[in-house]
């Protein structure tokens, strides 16, 4: 396994580094065409991926991935509203988006992997703590559906509170650079606070996500190579679909279900184990209900993208 954990790391490196090395070398407005063709390569990766799991371990891991993978990628399109805030905030210039959204995917690949990691150990030292974890997820599926409104405080972050303390930041965008240096002074610029804000919003996004995909399997590697792609697929989606989130205004209906399915998966366990395939089955179907039903009745009251709010 050992072997396994490191090809995937240096591939997923190895792929970073010609997308940021080669292909986006230079600062540029990603377009939609652009943008899509970077979703097509990424989903192709991981179901070819799926597809290596499948013939190397069998049915049952496979469906595990691919379930993982579904669960993490329908949660994490709730990011984009909450990434495209941020750029709001910091009037990021559309050409550094690529970077900023580049480094902090790669951070989160880092933090990601801490929090797999302990929740599997958690897990496997104290069974009880699944019952956690699932009255967790019921309880955030619950409060998603009450409350669709995400609020986005960038002002208040802790994170950017202590930069602000330690390190002086410019006003001013320099490039895509995070630091310059000015009369012999570092000082640190926009685009750092905006990294920061992104990689401490993502892992509050974790918190719930990971849970998710560990009551469908608890298989480190499992776990984690399905949110490095769903998180690497997440990035070229924000720029493909950055200009029509109003579409899935009710979305969020459906990842409350998602959430709420699979923290009920958790508590029965120990009663009954729902097959991995069925799993697939009713969370692919509640994510392609609550996109149709989205595109069926628009929500006319939408004027840009109200269910993110950014507080000053």
């Amino acid at each position: 396994m050992t072997l396994w954990w490191t090809i995937f790391g240096v591939f997923i490196l190895a792929m970073l580094a010609l997308d940021l090395g080669v292909f986006n070398r230079k600062a540029h407005v990603i377009k939609m065409k652009e943008a899509l063709l970077w979703v097509f390569f990424w989903v192709s990766l991981a179901v070819a991926f799926g597809v290596g799991v499948y013939y190397f371990y069998g049915h049952s891991k496979a469906l595990e991935f691919f379930t993982a993978y579904i669960i993490e990628y329908s949660l994490s399109i709730d990011n984009l509203f909450v990434f495209l805030l941020i750029f709001r905030f910091f009037n990021v210039p559309p050409a550094y988006e690529h970077k900023a959204l580049f480094w902090g995917i790669l951070l989160a690949l880092i933090t990601r992997a801490a929090f797999i990691f302990a929740g599997v150990a958690l897990i496997n030292k104290f069974h009880w703590i699944m019952y956690v974890f699932g009255a967790f997820l019921i309880y955030t599926g619950i409060k998603l559906a009450l409350n669709k409104q995400t609020e986005v405080h960038p002002d208040k972050n802790v994170a950017i509170k202590m930069l602000r303390y330690f390190v002086p930041v410019t006003k001013e965008f320099h490039e895509a650079r995070f630091f310059i240096i000015r009369n012999g002074k570092r000082f640190a610029t926009p685009m750092l606070a905006v990294l920061l804000a992104l990689e401490t919003t993502d892992i509050l996004f974790a918190v719930d996500s990971i849970p998710a995909v560990l009551a469908i399997s608890r298989d480190p590697f499992i776990v984690y190579t399905s949110n490095v792609f769903a998180i690497l697929g997440l990035r070229s989606l924000f720029f493909a679909i950055s200009g029509l989130m109003k579409l899935f205004h009710l979305l969020h209906y459906g990842l409350s279900a998602i959430l709420s399915f699979v923290g009920v998966k958790m508590l029965l366990a120990d009663v009954y184990h729902i097959p991995v395939g069925i799993s697939l089955t009713v969370i692919s179907s509640i994510l392609v209900i609550s996109i149709v039903a989205s595109i069926i009745w628009p929500d006319t009251k939408y004027e840009d993208i109200p269910n993110v709010t950014v507080k000053d």
